[in-house]
């Protein structure tokens, strides 16, 4: 019998509560159907480049596979190439990409010692699921060591277009490594076709109506799997006794104020600063908003050994600051900005008693907490999703508000329609959102994935190293 070996860059336990997208929708999959998840263990050891210990242990119906990484490794291949190159790339910043040399050799060895540990756990009937930006060229590794296994990538992340995925260095290569594996699942139809179009542009490979592409003698399957959440599991938070205590308790302080609530990580694609803005400019243009309407932002840390990543704390706590200096009262503070990790339960109690969620980023894979928003707002008087159409969940999320977050005047005349917005309204949108949170769930993306992985020829040689 085969089993589902599931491969990300930070090893997830289905048993605590999950910290950002990609590990909420896998520990939704894997708490569902079981399997093994290998992964860094989080652990900075003083071993030499590439020997990485594995250790291993069941937690419930899953088996975690956890490898060290030691702090070079770490500095070059995660913060470096993975977080210094290909994120800022991927999301269309390329001023933000920093080159050393040291990035890709230690990039492609982390990929080299996950694939080796992989090759001694696997099984030939197992089928392998490789996520994100991280371990791109991991199936080629798995290919040089023999594996046969179908391999499937799924990248939670957007597929820039061809004239940016052509400024990535080294990326001829990098493209070259997706061509290892049996499919290729992106998170939007627009993503498939960038990625159609740069083996049109840059690979000169003639791209046919249908979902597979063939460049150098391999031939991959590309198609979007729009990634969900797990609905019943976020909204249970609401039954438990700390969410209802946090949702009397807020509701007590507002007393008939509007929250406007936004929940990133502090990160430069988030669109943070211009959230900022944008609030600023609601109040100036609209000031019955003054006194009534509060942005709440959660934004914890990520990443804080990337410059960039300071530089917009900087900025965001100054942009907060400067709003709540020109229009705080002695009883009322426009901005409640919180930089720290919040639990989930309280993320679901503060949403359902949220008037707007604001979901703008200026670029993003998919954007789980626009569904997490629309999966806990109350039928009878919900709150209203404002949604970046730079975010992959505009793209099934039609029904939201869509905005472009550039566009501070506009995005501003929005969230006070948003606010101010008829019941009736509110309703119609909120049954069709929820109707495709519910019908889209994690269950539903994992099940759709490994189906299609399933039904693809795999490709009849391990090919080489290249």
């Amino acid at each position: 019998m085969s089993r589902l070996i599931v491969v990300s860059n930070r090893l997830g336990d289905p048993s605590k509560p999950a910290k950002g997208g990609l590990a909420v929708a896998l520990n939704g999959a894997l708490n569902t159907i079981g399997g093994v998840w290998v992964g860094w263990s989080g652990n900075i050891s003083e071993t030499a480049d590439g020997d990485g210990k594995l250790s291993v242990r069941q937690v419930g119906k899953v088996e975690l596979a956890g490898i060290d990484l030691n702090q070079a490794e770490y500095d070059n291949y995660y913060l470096g190439y993975a977080n210094s190159v290909l994120w800022p790339a991927f999301h269309h910043r390329l001023d933000l990409v920093s080159t050393e040399p040291e990035f890709d050799k230690f990039y492609r060895s982390v990929n080299r010692t996950f694939a080796h540990h992989i090759a001694r756990l696997v099984e030939p009937e197992d089928v392998i699921w490789v996520h994100d930006y991280h371990l791109v060229p991991l199936a080629m590794e798995l290919r040089a060591l023999g594996l046969k296994n179908r391999i499937g990538f799924f990248l939670h992340i957007p597929f820039p277009p061809s004239q940016i995925a052509a400024a990535i260095p080294d990326g001829v290569w990098l493209m070259r490594t997706l061509f290892y594996y049996d499919l290729i699942g992106f998170q939007t139809q627009a993503d498939v076709t960038n990625f159609k179009l740069y083996a049109e542009r840059r690979l000169d490979v003639p791209v046919e109506d249908g979902d597979q592409v063939t460049a150098f003698g391999r031939t991959v399957t590309a198609r979007s799997f729009p990634i969900g959440m797990d609905v019943d599991q976020f909204r249970a938070l609401l039954d438990e006794e700390e969410a209802q205590e946090v949702i009397t308790r807020l509701r007590e302080k507002a007393r008939g104020r509007k929250w406007i609530t936004g929940v990133e990580r502090l990160d430069y694609s988030k669109g943070l600063p211009d959230r900022m803005r944008i609030f600023q400019r609601l109040l100036r243009k609209y000031p019955d908003n003054i006194g009534v309407s509060t942005l709440v932002q959660i934004a914890p840390p990520t990443r804080e050994g990337v410059d960039a990543y300071a530089d917009i704390r900087q900025e965001l706590e100054q942009l907060s600051g400067a709003v709540n200096g020109e229009f705080a009262t002695i009883d009322w503070t426009p901005v409640r900005y919180i930089h720290r990790q919040v639990a989930r339960v309280r993320l679901a109690a503060i949403f359902s008693i949220s008037k707007v969620g604001l979901v703008t980023p200026l670029r993003d894979g998919m954007n789980l907490v626009a569904k997490e928003y629309v999966s806990v707002q109350p039928p009878d008087d919900p709150g209203v999703l404002v949604l970046s159409q730079f975010a992959g969940a505009a793209e099934e999320m039609t029904e939201a508000l869509l905005v472009n977050p550039y566009d501070v005047e506009a995005t501003a005349d929005t969230l006070q329609r948003a606010l101010t917005m008829p019941l009736e309204e509110r309703q119609e949108r909120f049954q069709a959102l929820s109707g495709k949170v519910e019908d889209g769930d994690v269950v539903t993306w994992c099940r759709s994935f490994l189906e299609a992985l399933h039904s693809v020829k795999p490709q009849s040689s391990p090919g080489d190293n290249a």
